[in-house]
């Protein structure tokens, strides 16, 4: 049976409410003529169509039955297995075009069959889409589907993270989500190497936080943050400029985004090997250049294009094993070696776009482990990746550039402000 939330119950409670209120309607709508019988009557099933659960069907009027989807499960056989007909589930299907694709069926899954106390024959079905949403199939005569989500609340947050180990353990020791560590990854990806971060740089930021029934589920708006790393910091404001897709801008109102991503590897790892001119090969042990950046990553992460371009190479590379070269420009190209295996699709002459995944690590040619091997070259000179220059986007449009301004000092003003704001609401709660 379905466990009940704390949010179910007090929906329950304002149900019973809604009960008595209804009853006290009816005794006086009906007056002395009318029986005792004919009003509890009434009150069933006025109660019938008010108290109801998180799906919105009928509490108590139904066993429920709850499963999981298995790998060899379809739509039609979890239905056909408890009686319902092929001919109703091609209608349910049929019904459910725009709302639900029987293909996407997910193992996994849970769903749940409500059975009418005294039969064996579901009135409905509910598959859980994900955390978020779940289909309601109405079995009975009309047949029907609707889409039911859960609330989701929004709520302002302000953490400030001093790095000890790594970004994502210390956001979630500092008590925020480790979503968090995602979303700054994307946004400062440009202008900060997050496989270089050191023991005292430090972020505070000012965000939305999205959470379902006490559960974390999205980091929303990051309205400004600011990244200080040797003394020097970036700031980062929040800010929707009409005609651009970009929202988030340093503190002069430069782009965030830059022509060329930070790095290829959207998740965090580290730089097991540099760029030098004399590096002893780990497998034949002679010295000679490396000229490119080793990222050591678990076989499979997903690699990265740093930027738009063409690609000019995809194949085995004797000790580069599987590689990719993309020419960006006149000036830059790229290279990503030691790929297990490429993108699905990709070939020589296709064009990329900043971020698309082109292959996964691996550990393929002269490797003793898997890592990505990248390379820069500049006017075809190899170039060290991890201090190559990015060109910004661009900037703040002129005549945006006051409303930003006046934009950058308010959300200045509440980020400084927050925990000072905060403790003294609670000092004051205290107090009353």
């Amino acid at each position: 049976m379905l466990k009940e939330s704390s949010t179910g119950r007090f929906v329950r409670l304002l149900s019973n409410v809604a009960v008595l209120m209804i009853f006290t309607a009816l005794s006086v709508a009906c007056g002395e003529n009318s029986t005792t019988e004919e009003v509890s009557e009434e009150i069933q099933i006025m109660a019938k169509e008010v108290i109801t659960d998180r799906f919105g069907i009928p509490r108590g009027e139904y066993r429920v039955v709850e499963g999981k989807v298995s790998s060899k499960d379809y739509f039609s056989t979890v239905l056909n297995r408890y009686g319902v007909s092929h001919t109703k589930v091609n209608a349910l299907v049929n019904k459910s075009r725009g709302i639900f694709d029987a293909k996407t069926f997910k193992s996994g899954q849970s769903y749940y069959v409500y059975l009418p106390v005294e039969g064996d024959v579901p009135d409905y079905f509910v598959y859980q889409k994900d955390n978020l949403s779940a289909l309601v199939f109405d079995l009975r005569d009309t047949l029907g589907v609707s889409l039911v989500q859960k609330q989701m609340d929004v709520e302002q947050q302000y953490v400030e993270v001093t790095i000890t180990s790594s970004l994502w353990n210390d956001i979630q020791e500092a008590g925020a989500s480790p979503l968090l560590a995602i979303k700054l990854s994307e946004i400062y990806a440009w202008s900060v190497d997050f496989f270089g971060l050191q023991k005292g740089d430090s972020f505070k930021v000012l965000y939305n936080e999205h959470s379902c029934e006490g559960e974390v589920t999205d980091i929303g708006e990051v309205w400004f943050s600011t990244y200080t790393s040797g003394g020097k910091s970036i700031e980062c404001i929040y800010f929707e400029e009409e005609g651009t897709s970009n929202r988030y801008w340093n503190a002069e109102g430069e782009s965030m985004r830059k022509s060329f991503l930070k790095s290829p590897l959207k998740y965090f790892s580290r730089i097991s090997s540099g760029f030098t001119y004399a590096r002893r090969h780990p497998i034949t042990r002679v010295v000679r250049p490396h000229t490119g950046v080793d990222y050591a990553a678990p076989t499979g992460t997903p690699v990265l294009t740093i930027g738009d371009g063409v690609v000019i190479e995809k194949g085995y590379k004797g000790g580069g094993g599987h590689t990719v070269k993309i020419r960006h420009n006149s000036v830059y190209t790229t290279a990503y070696l030691h790929l297990s295996k490429y993108a699905s699709g990709l070939k020589v002459g296709s064009r990329v776009s900043q971020g698309q995944v082109i292959g996964y690590v691996g550990s393929t040619g002269m490797s003793t482990g898997p890592h990505l091997d990248f390379r820069v070259w500049k006017n075809g000179s190899p170039i060290n990746p991890l201090k190559m220059e990015s060109p910004p986007a661009e900037p703040i449009r002129e005549a945006n550039k006051e409303k930003f301004e006046a934009s950058r000092d308010s959300l200045r003003h509440l980020a400084s402000n927050y925990l000072v704001d905060k403790y003294y609401r609670e000092y004051v709660l205290n107090l009353l």
